[in-house]
């Protein structure tokens, strides 16, 4: 029997905990929703990181039925992810439910350990001028989902050089046990001075003491990100996302 979860205790339980199913799940708030079924759970909320997601786990068979439901009570604009093995069991289950794209989830239980102060250089802060990060990102990452004003974007953090904005990275779309990092970005004067990873490194630290734990999502095609990743304490897990075709 399919049941629906109210809290976000409950489905901590139903879930082990899952990093990607709590952080989908958005504390079961708002229009957050999550179903269980034998050994699967489905949960999912809208527009966080810029889609309807709805995150997968658990064994193929009850995670198909629950997937069907989900998609039936949420509607077709879903976008279904989980672990890739699993994700491809899934849609083989389901008809008009196709792959829509794979990249790397990445999450981090505990604090990773400060920079050394020798190598510090210029602090990183939470940065107030949201002007100044937008004309950043506009120029060096123009395909950020993360930008200042968007909603669910709750806060950005950079490093400067020589007064000027070098690199920033956001806080966004976090969930109440899972915090979100994103928006990461250098200006192209200022990369291969390990900027990008001093930011990520300080915002990871604020994420965790926030929410618990923090969180990404990386192109594996971008393995220069990944390895700065690695290096603060991310561990990464290969995930499928989905798609209802018409």
């Amino acid at each position: 029997m399919i049941i629906e979860l109210r809290s976000a205790r409950e489905l901590g339980s139903a879930c082990d905990d899952d990093d990607l199913v709590m952080w989908a799940a958005q504390g079961l708030t708002g229009a957050g929703r999550a179903w269980a079924l034998g050994d699967a759970v489905v949960a999912g909320s809208p527009l966080i990181s810029r889609r309807d997601r709805l995150a997968v786990w658990g064994g193929a068979d009850c995670a198909a039925a629950l997937l069907r439901h989900a998609l039936g009570e949420l509607g077709p604009a879903y976008r279904p992810l989980g672990e890739a093995e699993l994700m491809s069991e899934v849609t083989a289950r389901l008809d008009g439910v196709r792959e829509r794209g794979r990249f790397s989830w990445m999450s981090l239980p505990a604090a990773p350990a400060p920079i050394p102060a020798s190598v510090l250089g210029e602090a990183v802060g939470w940065v107030e001028a949201e002007a100044e990060v937008a004309a950043l990102l506009a120029a060096a990452a123009p395909h950020s989902y993360a930008v200042p004003g968007a909603a669910g974007v709750s806060r950005w953090a950079g490093v400067r050089v020589d007064g000027r904005l070098a690199a920033v990275a956001a806080d966004a779309w976090s969930a109440p046990t899972v915090g979100l990092l994103a928006g990461v970005a250098t200006d192209a004067a200022f990369r291969g001075r390990g900027l990008a990873e001093r930011v990520c490194r300080w915002v990871s630290r604020e994420l965790v003491a926030a929410y618990g734990r923090a969180a990404l999502m990386v192109d594996d095609v971008n393995a220069v990100a990944i390895g700065v990743y690695e290096r603060i304490g991310y561990r990464r897990r290969p995930v499928m996302a989905a798609h209802v075709t018409p």
